[in-house]
């Protein structure tokens, strides 16, 4: 009786837990309004390394030269691909005065290392501000650069952006996908709009070369392979420089892992560099996860246990409702409402997975960029 006494107050502190940070953390981002931001006329340098991409170059690189920005060149990185790559790369090249090709050749001190291309291709590049996407990206509207570019200022230098995946019906990995890239958003969104940013994605990022460089570019995490976005972000984010972009016409949209073995072993690669995260965010990220763990743990042990069940129903409920309120709230800003309705499944899917990746990232290594 004495332990259930202990698991029924540790279920009622975890539950209080979370409903201060959703309330105090992520309702900060979830019923926040974007600040309505006007176009600047700043040459703008668009970045996409490219690593055996030569299909999805193909469909997705016209949404990008068709943007509607003045004075903008996209600098397209080929990171030795084994494929026709560099070919699809040199013909939009003579197309477009406005095209620039970066071709790496592999080297022994980096090899197969993203951020060593990447490195290349900012020196490369001819404006102060870059843009960041990748080749199986496509922004949701020709309003991409303005709308991304105009919360650039004196003193904002970094701009996260959202960067979705494509829907598909009738598949529940689909959803699991999409869902795991909400709660990612909600997360960085959130902490940056709390003042302690954390990281970016690739797919939609954005910050200035002088930044880049001030900073040493990717050095301080040159050996870890993957983390040319989030490593990035986390080393030099901070509550003056950093501003966030969740207005739609700002969104890109990806091509989602087909099977749950691709996608397994994308997110392996993407939660081995949170080790790297500076301690706060390692903390607050581990309470997140830690918290969301133990409440459905708890719950099943006490449900299945019947113990004081009329309140433990009506604190999981509670929760429950809160949660909704704000994922909900989220996912309208994000255009991803269709999730909320397996809220729940998709949780404790996702609990399940990162537990999972965890133990396996702790046995072994993940493999790296292509």
């Amino acid at each position: 009786m004495i332990l259930l006494d202990i698991v029924y107050y540790a279920f009622i502190v975890i539950v209080g837990i979370q409903v201060l940070y959703y309330t105090i953390l992520f309702g900060k981002f979830s019923f926040s309004k974007p600040k309505r931001k006007y176009a600047k006329k700043l040459p703008i340098s668009i970045i996409i390394c490219a690593k055996n991409e030569a299909r999805n170059l193909k469909n997705f690189l016209p949404s990008i030269i068709n943007q509607d920005y003045s004075d903008f060149e996209i600098v397209l990185i080929n990171d030795a691909s084994q494929d026709d790559t560099l070919e699809v790369m040199e013909h939009f090249e003579k197309q477009h005065n406005n095209i620039q090709v970066i071709d790496v050749k592999n080297v022994e001190a980096f090899w197969g290392n993203k951020k060593y291309a990447l490195t290349l291709g900012i020196k490369a590049s001819k404006y102060d501000h870059l843009l960041f996407t990748d080749a199986d990206c496509k922004p949701v509207s020709n309003k991409w650069i303005k709308k991304m570019t105009a919360h650039f200022s004196d003193d904002i230098q970094v701009v996260l952006g959202y960067g979705a995946y494509i829907k598909v019906k009738k598949s529940f990995l689909n959803k699991l996908i999409r869902f795991e890239t909400l709660i990612t958003a909600i997360q960085y969104f959130s902490f940056a709009k709390l003042g302690i940013p954390y990281m970016g994605v690739g797919r939609n990022l954005a910050y200035t070369k002088k930044e880049f460089f001030d900073n040493n570019g990717f050095v301080d995490h040159m050996k870890v392979r993957s983390g040319d976005d989030d490593l990035f972000v986390n080393q030099i984010a901070s509550k003056k420089n950093t501003a966030i972009n969740y207005v739609k016409e700002s969104f890109t949209k990806s091509i989602p892992k087909k099977s749950f073995r691709a996608w397994y072993k994308q997110k392996r690669r993407h939660v081995s560099t949170a080790k790297h995260y500076k301690f706060k965010h390692k903390f607050l990220l581990t309470l997140i996860y830690s918290c969301n763990f133990l409440f459905w743990v708890l719950a099943i042990v006490l449900f299945s246990l019947t113990y004081n069940w009329p309140i433990v129903l009506a604190i999981f409920l509670l929760r429950l409702i809160i949660q909704t309120i704000i994922y909900n709230a989220s996912a309208k800003k994000l255009d991803e409402k269709d999730l909320i309705y397996l809220l729940p499944f998709l949780e404790v899917f996702l609990i399940i997975i990162q537990l999972t990746i965890f133990i396996n990232n702790l046995i072994s290594k993940p493999n790296h960029w292509k």
